[in-house]
């Protein structure tokens, strides 16, 4: 073929095909944007595939967190280092906590940083004064007449509650006191020391790890499947149906009305539910944050654990040895009246029909 001829062909090509650039332009775009989105699909799989700890996991974790200035214990998991401190526990035990990821039950920051991780992997991670306690503000102290502080605490360097505010005393001048209502951490960057010890997947560890978060108490604990009574409304059949459909037909406007106020029928069935039985010790009874905030508590538990109920029992236990006593007691007071009544010379059943007649 000749190259005139060649060139002819190719003219006519490009003359038949004008649009085809543009339209191979479109699909070349659309190509690539769903390769980018596959592409980004599979890494997201990959990703989850990978394992990692994510939000919702009740994980175990072991910490101990200072300020970054100068190294003040702010909190820990470690009783060692609270012994070292010399830090008064309270009643509270030192030990690794259990967290639900995403629920706010340890600073965001550190959440963050154990969001993707694994069990046994340690880090350390800094919580900015803003995320931590708060900035300090100035505004926040104030002077105010000593007569609204105690007596027992007027005086520099003393903790007070002041209109439902937390505070520490600056100086005492005259009738006036100089009070700073910041949290004394407020301004305060802290660093946690973590360590992520374990997916804790077991419900009774999980409700034993919600209580000790929310109360510094773990109460005795099981989960148990109960057969409960309790009333459920009836779903008629399609006869129940078709004869009320019809019985409507017949009846005026006004009885229509009536019937559609009856309601649904109920019935008592016999059904299954999960309880959490949680034993009512006094150190869960005394527990301030228990007595104002038990529905809550109990509610939060219901939806992260799973169960159907919770129910507190109060578990009282024979006194054996007390009440021997008392009734020992109560033998020896008898025995003695009897004595006494033989040495005065008095007979009993006398005494007693005398004592019916006065009374009569």
């Amino acid at each position: 073929m000749s190259e005139e001829h060649e060139a002819e062909t190719a003219d006519e090509v490009d003359e038949a095909e004008p649009a085809d650039d543009g339209a191979d332009s479109l699909d070349a775009e659309e190509s690539a944007e769903t390769e980018d989105a596959e592409s980004a699909e599979t890494e997201d799989a990959e990703s989850a595939d990978e394992g990692g700890l994510s939000t919702g996991e009740f994980v175990e974790v072991a910490y101990t967190a200072r300020t970054v200035e100068d190294g003040q214990l702010v909190d820990t998991t470690d009783a060692d280092v609270a012994a070292d401190e010399g830090v008064d526990d309270g009643g509270r035990e030192f030990k690794p906590r259990t967290i639900v990821l995403g629920e706010g039950h340890i600073f965001a920051s550190v959440e963050d940083a154990i969001a993707g991780g694994d069990v046994g992997e340690t880090g350390t991670v800094t919580v900015p004064a803003g995320e931590a306690f708060g900035e300090y503000d100035p505004d926040d102290v104030e002077t105010i007449s000593i007569e609204k502080i105690d007596e027992d605490d007027q005086y520099p360097g003393a903790n007070v509650h002041v209109d439902g505010r937390h505070g520490y005393i600056q100086t005492v001048i005259g009738g006036r006191a100089r009070v700073d209502f910041n949290h004394p951490l407020a301004g305060e960057d802290v660093e946690y020391e973590y360590e992520i010890l374990d997916v804790v997947e077991d419900r009774e560890r999980q409700a034993a790890g919600l209580f000790e978060m929310f109360l510094d108490v773990e109460p005795e604990l099981r989960i148990e499947v109960d057969e409960v009574e309790e009333e459920v409304p009836v779903e008629p059949d399609d006869e129940d149906e078709a004869d009320a459909d019809e019985d409507a037909g017949d009846e005026d406007g006004a009885d229509e009305d009536a019937s559609s106020d009856d309601g649904p029928e109920f019935e008592v069935e016999v059904v299954e539910k999960e309880t959490l039985y949680v034993e009512s010790t006094p150190q869960l009874t005394m527990n301030q944050q228990w007595m104002f905030s038990k529905q809550q508590i109990a509610q939060d538990v219901i939806d992260k654990v799973g169960v159907d109920r919770v129910i507190v029992q109060d578990v009282i236990e024979e006194m054996g040895g007390m009440m021997g006593g008392m009734g020992g007691m109560m033998g020896g007071m008898g025995g003695e009246l009897e004595d006494a009544l033989e040495d005065a010379d008095v007979d009993a059943d006398e005494l007693v029909e005398e004592l019916e007649g006065e009374g009569s």
